[in-house]
């Protein structure tokens, strides 16, 4: 899961362009949205297009979006239940 994690946050920095942040800066349980990394709506269209590219997942509910972009430690878990690349 801990390479996973890195592979996240090193893909979230190339899609959002973040060229200043290393995987190192983000916080695996601060949020991505908000305070914490501070992502915005915008950033969530990206993340969901390269989620789809690099992972095969979709997302069919608001819901199951917002959860699984709570934190990286989110994320990755979502990616590891529902990969399907």
């Amino acid at each position: 899961m801990e390479q996973l994690k890195q592979q996240l946050k090193q893909q979230i920095i190339d899609a959002l362009n973040l060229e200043e942040m290393q995987p190192a800066d983000i916080v695996d349980d601060a949020p991505l949205f908000g305070e914490g990394l501070g992502l915005d709506s915008i950033d969530s269209l990206e993340l969901i297009m390269m989620l789809d590219k690099n992972y095969g997942i979709k997302f069919s509910d608001k819901a199951a979006a917002k959860q699984a972009f709570a934190s990286v430690n989110a994320l990755a878990q979502y990616v590891f239940d529902n990969r399907t690349k």
